[in-house]
Order: C-alpha cells, then sequence, then structure tokens
C-alpha cells in the first residue's frame, strides 16, 4: 500500500531554517504530484507548495520566497526547505500525492502522510 512518511520537523528560533522530507513507497513516484500542507492549533489545513512530475511549482503567498519545494525522483522523496521562519508558521506539516497534476485543494489528494510538528519560537 501507499505510504508517505514525513521527517525533519522540530522546533526552532524565529528566523532559523528546517528542511522537511517525505519519502513514498508503494507507488511510481515519478508519475504524482506531491504536495505540503499544514494545519495550525484551532485551524484548518492549508496548502504550503506543490511540485508536479514535470518540476512545475505552485506556493501558497503566506510562504513565498521563504520556502523551496523540491523532489528527488531516485530517492523517492519530496523536500520543503523553509527559510526565514515566523511563529506563525508553526504547524503540524503533512505531505500528499496525487497522480500527475498539481493541485491546492486538499481534497484533491489521494494519500497523506501522518504529519510532522514544526514549533518556531519568538
Amino acid at each position: 500500500q501507499v505510504q508517505l512518511v514525513e521527517s525533519g520537523g522540530g522546533m526552532v528560533q524565529a528566523g532559523g531554517s528546517l528542511r522537511l522530507s517525505c519519502t513514498a513507497s508503494g507507488l511510481t513516484f515519478s508519475s504524482y504530484a506531491m504536495g505540503w500542507f499544514r494545519q495550525a492549533p484551532g485551524k484548518e489545513r492549508e496548502f504550503v507548495a506543490t511540485i508536479n512530475a514535470g518540476g512545475s511549482l505552485v506556493y501558497a503567498d503566506s510562504v513565498k520566497g521563504r520556502f523551496t519545494i523540491s523532489r528527488d525522483n531516485a530517492k523517492n522523496t519530496v523536500y520543503l526547505q523553509m527559510n526565514s521562519l515566523k511563529p506563525e508558521d508553526t504547524a503540524v506539516y503533512y505531505c500528499a500525492a496525487r497522480r500527475l497534476f498539481m493541485a491546492i485543494r486538499e481534497r484533491d489528494y489521494n494519500f497523506w502522510g501522518q504529519g510532522t510538528q514544526v514549533t518556531v519560537s519568538s
């Protein structure tokens, strides 16, 4: 079965950096668009970034210029490099997969990881 496993979360001070990883198994990774979403306490899950099989990228306005999504098809892994972190970036970060095409709506993704906590202190 399909599994997505996130790692790399943790606690960091404002202005710091973290790199999240999500390794997929049970699917043909190169045929899937991958997305990152996040959910802060008391809020709905929101879109962060997505990358399709061809490497096209879309970012939420709130992270543009600070976060970078990338993928390594040889390692079945998608990354989220997060720089200039702010306390409002504190959330559980989830990766998700869907066939072929990028999407920014949560409901368009078929497979989800378990999430990794990112905490940014001021």
